[in-house]
């Protein structure tokens, strides 16, 4: 008896799904230019920064969280990996998450529409926190004793001096959407893909956190509030049950079908559907007995030993 091995195969996507890539470009360039605008409109709250930044020092003291120090300490030992810190600071964020969009979009169009809603919703409950939540980075408590690596060491994405600095708002670390968008980037290629290395996708929001706190740009709970808010939109926003069935989420799991060996020369028998019946084999050499037409009379069986004629 010989084994088969049965496993849902990989599908081409399904094009009906993917929308028009004009409107999409605009409309995910427009939810940017919004949060953009949004992060510029929520500056300049810089004594309410500081007294919340303080808060936050001392609520991640009070829940024995690991000091930011410890995790910069590390990145100190190292002019290069400081630099490489920074730069993965400066320069993965928006590229990583946009090739992500741009490879579901192609490859998978349902996943790419998911994942398109739930970095919305993660985006928008951000922002918000930004207008009500002013928060000034680590780098810039004196009570941390952190350094700013990127002023120090290089690249920096910010002004030398937050109050002023017309590309960016210094005062809304909470929460830290490089984590945020980080760990949406690795479930969704881990949602879409098949391969066994897929989890390695994981690695990308575990440095990510490592860059953002190293470098005193963000807090801990910072990374923990993004997680959670994420969580929140993957709740609210669940993976459509056709992009599931596209990647063999929903496929009945690999079955080993038994197949009995059939002697040399012989038919092979054809296989039965599950929940069929498997019909009675005939003997070797016994005649097979004639089907009675559907509605015919069967004749009675004679008697054995009445005599009568056969």
């Amino acid at each position: 008896m010989t084994y088969t091995r049965t496993e849902p195969t990989d599908q081409e996507p399904d094009i009906r799904a993917r929308p028009p890539l004009v409107r999409e470009f605009l409309l995910v360039a427009g939810l940017f230019l919004a949060y953009k605008i949004g992060r510029r409109a929520a500056n300049g709250h810089v004594e309410e920064a500081f007294r919340n930044a303080g808060n936050v020092w001392d609520l991640e003291r009070a829940l024995h969280l690991p000091g930011e120090g410890a995790l910069q300490g590390l990145l100190l030992h190292s002019q290069p990996l400081i630099h490489a810190a920074n730069t993965y600071y400066a320069a993965v964020h928006f590229p990583a998450t946009a090739l992500f969009l741009a490879w579901l979009y192609w490859r998978r169009p349902l996943h790419y529409l998911w994942s398109r809603r739930v970095l919305a919703a993660l985006t928008g409950a951000a922002l918000a926190l930004h207008l009500l939540f002013p928060l000034a980075p680590p780098r810039m408590l004196p009570a941390a004793g952190l350094i700013d690596t990127g002023q120090v060491y290089g690249p920096t994405v910010y002004g030398a001096t937050p109050a002023t600095d017309t590309m960016a708002n210094q005062f809304a670390a909470m929460p830290s959407l490089h984590v945020g968008w980080a760990v949406m980037v690795a479930v969704g290629l881990i949602a879409a893909t098949r391969s066994r290395w897929r989890w390695l996708w994981l690695l990308h929001p575990a440095i990510t956190l490592f860059v953002v706190v190293g470098t005193a740009n963000h807090y801990w709970l910072d990374a923990i509030v993004a997680a959670a808010l994420l969580a929140v939109a993957l709740a609210a926003l669940r993976l459509p049950r056709a992009a599931r069935s596209a990647t063999g989420a929903d496929a009945v799991p690999e079955t080993y079908a038994p197949e009995t060996a059939a002697a040399p020369g012989a038919e092979a028998p054809a296989r039965t559907s599950v929940g069929t019946e498997t019909p009675a084999r005939t003997p070797v050499g016994a005649e097979t007995p004639a089907r009675t037409p559907v509605g015919a009379e069967t004749p009675a069986r004679t008697p054995v030993g009445t005599g009568a004629v056969r």
